[in-house]
């Protein structure tokens, strides 16, 4: 019997953790993989972003259908609190010129390695390589490299990641458990995704190039940042906010000119040409690089010679494309556990004492700092609240909230 089990290694869970830890409850975590936060390393490689700073109301827009159940808990630990957390932690943050929070030391490890031994303080119990198999009525079950496992916890937080990036853990195996508790799951589906285009031969040179200054359009949604041209499609921030809209089959259109309005564009395009080449033309006169030449010729040959029709193809270049990249590819995922099956503390209906946390629930939200904050933000609401739960239901016994960090 423990106060509290949490099961999932990444920042949901480690925040549930923290958050029963420091409610005074005794918390054993378990982790599938040999070790902890492994996507927030994989993460942080590139610059780990660990939240915004924008007005709350800007910030939920970024969670479309999800703000309103989201809402409460942004409130309750948001980019406010999440700066606040890393700083406690020891680690000096810098906010860029987008608003965009990152520590100065931008990877992921030296926070991860201050968190854990917080937590550690506090008296976390860890089990790696613990993969969970579901109940056996209120016996929760266990594979470990010591056999079958048996744990009999009062309250249980299930932070158990998406179904993405299955080699860090995000498998969605949990997903057959739920079902077998009688909750009906929102199917998986791509989230900040690649897009997959079959490119022709000649686009093999530009290859990892990147696309910069350009704006993005599909559907009713709109984004502006680079995107990158891979052997697969187009990769990238620019690319990734557009996932809801592209995944239902919106077309893709690219602005590579949005400092300029068509009029603007056009008069830079008929100015007179000479003996330069198409290509010249362009570079000189819009400062197109090579890659956007080549997605032109690739998207829209032959070009029209009209100034005013030119423009409006480089405002508006249609993207041809086959759908998201596979869901193992995307950066994160949408579906899961829908809010309709848990009350308003995230608590399962159809098991009481079980919360869960997490990209394992059914919302998503673009890279950029707003995925990570939500983790984390989903992860503490659901550790208070169990905390609360157990207390308020005789599961545990009362004892003093610590007051360590």
């Amino acid at each position: 019997m423990t106060d509290a089990l949490v099961i999932g290694g990444g920042p949901a869970g480690l925040m549930a953790a923290q958050a029963l830890l420091e409610a005074g409850r005794k918390v054993i975590l378990t982790e599938a993989k040999p070790s902890l936060a492994r996507k927030l390393l994989m993460a942080g490689k590139s610059g780990l972003n660990l939240t915004k700073s924008e007005a709350a109301d800007q910030f939920l827009t970024a969670y479309g259908s999800g703000a309103e159940r989201l809402a409460p808990m942004l409130a309750a630990f948001g980019p406010a609190q999440v700066s606040e957390w890393a700083t406690d932690l020891g680690q000096p943050l810098f906010t860029g010129s987008t608003g965009r929070v990152f520590p100065s030391a931008m990877k992921a490890s030296p926070l991860l390695r201050a968190w854990l031994l917080r937590l550690s303080g506090l008296g976390l119990q860890t089990r790696t390589r613990w993969r969970w198999t579901g109940w056996d009525n209120n016996t929760v079950m266990f594979d470990t490299p010591d056999g079958v496992e048996m744990l009999h916890p009062a309250v249980t937080v299930l932070a158990c990641g998406g179904a993405s990036w299955a080699r860090l853990g995000s498998d969605g195996a949990w997903a057959d458990w739920l079902r077998s508790a009688g909750i009906d799951l929102a199917p998986f589906q791509s989230a900040n995704s690649g897009l997959s285009v079959a490119w022709s031969g000649h686009m093999a040179a530009h290859f990892g190039s990147p696309l910069k200054n350009i704006a993005l359009h599909a559907g009713d949604m709109s984004s502006t940042g680079e995107a990158v041209i891979s052997s697969r499609g187009l990769e990238g921030g620019g690319v990734y906010p557009l996932s809801p809209v592209l995944r239902q089959g919106a077309a893709l259109m690219i602005d590579l000119a949005p400092a300029l309005d068509h009029a603007a564009l056009t008069t830079r395009l008929s100015r007179p040409r000479g003996k330069q080449s198409l290509s010249n033309h362009l570079r000189k006169t819009l400062r197109l690089g090579p890659a956007a030449q080549a997605l032109v010729q690739e998207c829209a040959r032959p070009l029209p010679s009209e100034p005013a029709v030119l423009a409006q193809l480089l405002k508006a270049l249609p993207m041809p494309h086959q759908g998201l990249r596979p869901l193992d590819e995307a950066i994160s995922t949408a579906g899961g556990v829908p809010f309709e099956a848990m009350d308003d503390s995230l608590m399962l209906n159809t098991r009481p004492g079980t919360f869960c946390a997490g990209e394992m629930l059914d919302w998503e939200a673009p890279t950029g700092g707003y995925l990570l904050t939500a983790c984390l933000a989903t992860g503490f609401w659901a550790g208070r609240h169990a905390a609360q739960y157990g207390l308020a239901n005789g599961r545990v016994s009362a004892a003093p909230a610590s007051t360590a960090g």
